[in-house]
């Protein structure tokens, strides 16, 4: 039997770009490192070469002459739905603006697994990273330091921040739509929040929404208060559990995921929204404003914080620019659609 050829046809390198171009190869090089010093109709008659001859850049064989991989790594919580959908966007889009190249690592809200995925992105030799929140296993921040990886925390802030962050309130935005259905007249409220234990920013938005009730005084009693993951069809099977026994008039969910599985419930169960419940999410993420009815809800800012986050970390690691990192909370803005009424 004839043996595979396992050779592969040489590809074209830099030196036959140059040729191609008519120029030196010091000038391509120039070209792919910092392309605006390059004149514009040298630029054309490189980017002209390189599409002629299929060149391809090698980035690893530059990452050896540099300190720089072109790398950067994003660690998020789930990417199961459209909670960080407009975030990850954001990010590898703007650091496509960079020049750079996102490696993205999902940990299912698993600290220690979040720690390992970390620890095989510097494996990488990544130049940067940007997790979500503040709370994270102890010694990953340190590990990052060690190797002076810049790290940017993404999406919410915490009251002691111990990472550079840009993000929003969560506790604002939680007791913005709580505050929305007391204006309306809701006493008896439930709400339906995940574990709090390894997430910041449902503990914020748990505490806004708390606060805000208690600020109001109005007593929230224990069977008003229900664990739920984000997961549609975990909220929707708890909603309906609710909704067949004593129902609250309205009821504020953790995210926006939770808020479509109580529509789907209220919908199952005959119970009009928002005639009979009113109900509120977080995020006004996508299928939000279509979902019938249109639901009520605060915007986080995800497109803006996925950009700020990339800028800020090519800063950080290129450390070209001397003003200091500042951290930012972007504002957060409640949507009134027609999931909410004055109760009956």
């Amino acid at each position: 039997m004839k043996q595979r050829q396992t050779s592969r046809k040489s590809a074209p390198g830099i030196v036959d770009v140059a040729e191609r171009a008519r120029v030196s190869t010091a000038t391509v090089s120039r070209f792919f490192n910092n392309p605006e010093l390059v004149r514009a109709e040298t630029r054309e008659l490189i980017e002209n070469a390189t599409r002629e001859l299929g060149y391809i850049r090698d980035r690893m064989a530059g990452a050896m002459h540099s300190q720089f991989s072109g790398t950067v790594g994003l660690v998020v919580p789930t990417i199961n739905n459209a909670i960080f959908s407009g975030l990850i966007e954001a990010f590898a889009n703007r650091l496509m603006h960079h020049d750079r190249t996102m490696l993205i690592a999902c940990h299912n809200y698993d600290l220690d697994l979040e720690a390992s995925l970390i620890r095989s992105l510097l494996e990488r030799r990544i130049d940067g990273v940007a997790i979500v929140g503040q709370d994270h296993r102890h010694g990953v921040i340190e590990m990052l330091n060690q190797r002076d990886v810049p790290v940017v925390a993404v999406w919410g802030h915490g009251k002691r921040p111990s990472i550079p962050f840009i993000g929003a309130d969560n506790a604002q935005a939680a007791a913005s739509v709580t505050t929305h259905l007391l204006e309306l007249g809701h006493r008896d409220i439930a709400f339906m929040f995940p574990d709090t234990s390894n997430n910041d920013r449902a503990r914020e938005r748990y505490e806004g929404a708390m606060d805000t009730m208690a600020q109001a005084d109005v007593a929230v009693p224990p069977h008003r208060i229900i664990d739920c993951p984000y997961e549609v069809t975990a909220a929707k099977t708890k909603a309906v559990a609710l909704l067949q026994g004593d129902a609250p008039t309205a009821i504020v969910c953790g995210n926006d995921v939770i808020a479509h599985g109580v529509l789907y419930a209220a919908l199952q169960c005959g119970v009009s929204v928002p005639d009979k419940l009113s109900v509120v999410g977080v995020g006004d993420f996508a299928g939000s404003e279509d979902i019938y009815p249109g639901l009520t809800t605060v915007r986080l800012p995800a497109q803006q914080i996925g950009k700020l986050a990339a800028d800020s970390l090519v800063r950080l690691i290129v450390q070209e620019d001397p003003t200091p990192f500042e951290n930012k909370v972007l504002d957060t803005e409640l949507i009134i659609r027609a999931s909410t009424s004055r109760v009956r």
